[in-house]
């Protein structure tokens, strides 16, 4: 191997089209140190980096009988890095823009939408208070619209805070079962 070692590497380019092996072990062993640090500088990735030079050397022996190197074989290898770099941080790019828009996609305004869901909701639940007997639907209105306590309520309408009680606990009743479906389509 030896005789490897005396090479130039314009010579050892020569033999290595001719498919020897020896000849790319020296390139390796010659280069990949180099290339390896010029990589993981720039990719902040050992593994990333060991990956990209491997994938130089893997095609510089894949591609040999076709090989065309114009000026030196280092200058070859390094802008080879250079390329492959770029495309490692490329991809890292498109992968983090990516992320972003799922996250930006999560956090679309939706406000219009819950406006009409309120709204409807809203709606509704007039509705469905319109629907309840007349002292219950005063009992409500008192206590949910107006903020009266059951105490004043009762004394407003001249009962007993029991009957204020029972009324407040039908209303609720008869509006939960009636708005049932509106909350399994919220959810």
């Amino acid at each position: 191997m030896s005789i490897f070692q005396e090479s130039t590497d314009e010579e050892l380019v020569s033999l290595l089209k001719e498919g020897n092996e020896h000849a790319f072990s020296m390139i390796y062993q010659r280069h990949w140190r180099r290339l390896f640090v010029i990589a993981s500088q720039k990719i902040n990735s050992f593994e990333e980096a060991e990956e990209i030079v491997q994938d130089i050397f893997f095609s510089l022996w894949t591609r040999r009988m076709n090989l065309e190197i114009q000026g030196n074989l280092s200058n070859y290898l390094s802008v080879s890095v250079k390329y492959r770099v770029i495309r490692v941080l490329d991809k890292h790019y498109r992968h983090r823009n990516y992320l972003n828009s799922l996250v930006d996609m999560s956090l679309v305004d939706d406000s219009t939408q819950e406006n009409l869901l309120f709204e409807e909701l809203r709606g509704q639940l007039s509705k469905y208070v319109a629907e309840l007997p007349e002292k219950c639907r005063l009992v409500f209105q008192l206590s949910r619209e107006q903020g009266y306590s059951q105490k004043d309520i009762a004394k407003e309408l001249n009962i007993s805070e029991k009957t204020v009680e029972t009324h407040l606990g039908k209303a609720r009743k008869y509006l939960r079962s009636r708005l049932a479906h509106f909350f399994q389509i919220l959810l």
